[in-house]
C-alpha cells in the first residue's frame, strides 16, 4: 500500500520563498498585498483608555506643583511659641500647687531630732485638714505664734500632742493626757520629757512638741498655738535622697 501524497496546496498559490518580502510560511497563503494572515480578534465589550495623570490622590495638585510648606521662619516661631506656652502653663501650675495644696518646707533646726535632721526637706500637705481634723501625733507646720519672738523665722514645724479640751502635763520622764500617759511610739527609746505643770488646751488650740525634747521651744514655752496658725501636716521627707520617707 503506497503512502498518501502530501497535501498540495491549492492551486493560484505561490511557493514560500523565505526571500521574498512580506513572506510568511507559505500556508496557508498570504491575503493579497503581502501581509501575513492571523488570527481574528477576539470579540469583546468595547472599553474607554486608561486613566493618566498618575493614580487618584498621589499625583500633584492642578498645575503640577505640590502644596506650599510654610516657610522655616515661621515653622520655627511656631514652635517657640508653642514651648513659651507650655512653660507658662507648667509655672502657673506649680504656683497653685505651692499655693494651695503642697509645698516643701526646709528644716532649718534640730528641734525635732532625729525625726526630721537639719537640711531635710519635707512636703507639706496643705489641703489635708480640709478633709479631717487634727490628730495626735501629726507634724504640722504652722505661722510663727504672735507671744513668739524668735528673730528670722516665719514658720515653725512640731508634732501634736495635745488636742482640744485636754490637759497636759509631764512628770517622771513621761507626758500624760488627762492624768494619763501618753504612748509616744515616734520617739526613740529611753527619751524623757522633763517635768511640767498641767496645761489646758482652749478650744480651737492645738499642744505641740518637738521631738527633740531637751532642745525645742514649743508650746512649752509659748502655750497652746491656734488651729488658725496651721498651714498643712508635713508627710513626706524627700531630701536628702537618703532619707526620703513618710512621717
Amino acid at each position: 500500500m503506497s503512502a498518501p501524497e502530501p497535501e498540495k496546496p491549492p492551486s493560484g498559490s505561490q511557493p514560500y520563498d523565505p526571500d521574498r518580502p512580506g513572506a510568511s510560511t507559505g500556508w496557508p497563503p498570504d491575503p493579497p498585498g503581502g501581509a501575513p494572515a492571523g488570527p481574528p480578534a477576539a470579540a469583546g465589550p468595547v472599553t474607554g483608555g486608561p486613566v493618566t495623570g498618575g493614580p487618584v490622590g498621589t499625583g500633584p495638585v492642578a498645575g503640577g506643583r505640590t502644596p506650599d510648606r510654610p516657610p522655616r521662619r515661621t515653622r520655627t516661631r511656631r514652635a517657640v511659641l508653642e514651648w513659651v506656652a507650655i512653660l507658662v502653663v507648667a509655672v502657673l501650675a506649680a504656683v497653685v500647687l505651692r499655693s494651695f495644696v503642697v509645698q516643701p518646707y526646709f528644716i532649718p533646726s534640730g528641734s525635732m531630732e532625729p525625726t526630721l535632721m537639719i537640711g531635710d526637706k519635707v512636703l507639706v500637705n496643705k489641703l489635708s485638714y480640709d478633709f479631717h481634723s487634727v490628730h495626735r501625733g501629726d507634724v504640722i507646720v504652722f505661722k510663727k505664734p504672735p507671744n513668739d519672738y524668735s528673730p528670722g523665722i516665719k514658720d515653725l514645724i512640731k508634732r501634736v500632742i495635745g488636742l482640744p479640751g485636754e490637759t497636759i502635763s509631764a512628770r517622771g520622764g513621761s507626758v500624760y493626757i488627762d492624768g494619763r500617759p501618753l504612748p509616744e511610739p515616734w520617739l526613740p527609746k529611753g527619751t524623757t520629757t522633763a517635768n511640767f505643770a498641767p496645761v489646758h488646751v482652749p478650744a480651737g488650740d492645738y499642744f505641740v512638741m518637738g521631738d527633740n525634747r531637751g532642745n525645742s521651744a514649743d508650746s512649752r514655752v509659748i502655750g497652746p498655738i491656734s488651729g488658725s496658725l496651721i498651714v498643712g501636716r508635713a508627710f513626706l521627707i524627700i531630701w536628702p535622697v537618703g532619707r526620703i520617707t513618710t512621717l
